[in-house]
């Protein structure tokens, strides 16, 4: 039936609204660029990223399942590599730190052939303050990467450079190699309250894969 009866129209609002998408991840890849968050990810999920050795390779966050069986399985994100600055707008990294905001738990890679790997854990600690969002308070998770570059000793001696930075012991592993991948993952389920039937399974990685 034709309306009987009508408002008078108002005066309108005109606005510009800016929206930025944050990806829903249970848990987040940090480091350097180069630091193997890329590799880690096609390691420990069945995800396919680019993965080069050349600086800012990963130029969008990429996501992977992890399934480690029936009762644990999480959303693992490889955020693009930050560096100093990147709560300000330098490099990719401020578009990509909202992200990090989803994770419950954040696996910190530190490449362990660099010169100062305890300067390259306080880089992105800062830029985790600076960002703001309780980024800096959420559970960390700090792993040496790249270990099967190394002899022990050298691995061992930046170990201790990196414990003396994040005040915790280091994880040792190398995606490539696949050496401490699984305890990595292991360590990042817990940290989400994943039910784990045997905390032993996560000590050994040997011929471990997400895909059998």
């Amino acid at each position: 039936r034709a309306p009987r009866r009508a408002n008078k129209g108002e005066e309108g609002q005109e606005f510009t609204l800016w929206l930025r998408m944050k990806l829903i991840a249970d848990a987040g890849l940090l480091g350097l660029p180069n630091a193997g968050k890329s590799t880690f990810l096609s390691r420990a999920t069945a995800a396919k990223p680019k993965i080069a050795d050349y600086p800012f390779t990963t130029l969008h966050p990429g996501l992977g399942i992890v399934d480690l069986g029936t009762s644990t399985r999480f959303v693992l994100a490889d955020i693009p590599g930050l560096v100093e600055g990147a709560a300000e707008g330098i490099g990719l990294g401020h578009t990509f730190l909202g992200h990090v905001e989803r994770c419950k738990v954040l696996l910190h890679l530190i490449d362990c052939t660099q010169d100062d790997p305890d300067e390259a854990y306080r880089t992105i600690r800062g830029e985790l303050e600076a960002y703001g969002g309780e980024l800096a308070e959420k559970p960390e998770i700090v792993a040496l990467s790249k270990v099967d570059v190394l002899s022990p000793d050298m691995v061992d001696e930046q170990a201790k450079i990196l414990k003396k930075a994040c005040g915790q012991e280091p994880l040792r592993l190398s995606a490539v190699a696949n050496i401490g991948v699984k305890q990595a993952l292991g360590q990042m389920a817990r940290a989400l309250g994943q039910i784990v039937e045997d905390d032993d399974e996560f000590e050994e990685d040997e011929g471990w894969s997400p895909l059998g």
